[in-house]
């Protein structure tokens, strides 16, 4: 009666393969991986940015109360954006423009590096006058070769 199954030489052959697979599949995950921490980077900066903008455009067209006059329209840091400011239109309501603070997906943290309208684009010391950007404090490389500081 003859037995069947695998010889040895057959199971050692056949991991050999799966390492060489799975070796293989080290550096793509990695990517990927790397891919959705930008696109979160991404979505966090844009959504920012279009809080800061939206504050700055009511501010313009007079239909918020701004607290200081100095601050050209901006938001005097991430802390007015989230408590918002009154209304103009004498309803006593209050216009919030973020729920919270975006996490900065490449550093884990809810700190970021602001900027002010005075500050020179490249600055990393923020003039503390009004945030008018932000930019995230890791000094990783992205995918395409630019740093995370600069986006």
């Amino acid at each position: 009666m003859t037995q069947r199954g695998f010889s040895f030489l057959e199971l050692m052959l056949s991991m050999v393969i799966l390492a060489i697979l799975a070796a293989a599949m080290v550096p793509t995950t990695k990517n990927i991986v790397k891919r959705q921490k930008e696109a979160q980077l991404r979505q966090a900066l844009l959504e920012v940015r279009m809080a800061i903008d939206r504050y700055k455009k009511m501010a313009d067209d007079g239909k918020i109360n701004v607290t200081d006059v100095r601050q050209l329209g901006y938001p005097a840091d991430f802390e007015e954006l989230i408590a918002g400011a009154s209304l103009k239109d004498n309803t006593g309501k209050n216009m919030r423009f973020l729920r919270r603070i975006p996490v900065d997906p490449m550093t884990g943290e809810a700190e970021w590096g602001m900027r002010s309208v005075q500050d020179t684009p490249d600055d990393r010391s923020w003039g503390g006058e009004n945030l008018f950007d932000i930019y995230s404090l890791s000094d990783g490389i992205a995918l395409d070769g630019t740093v995370y500081r600069e986006w």
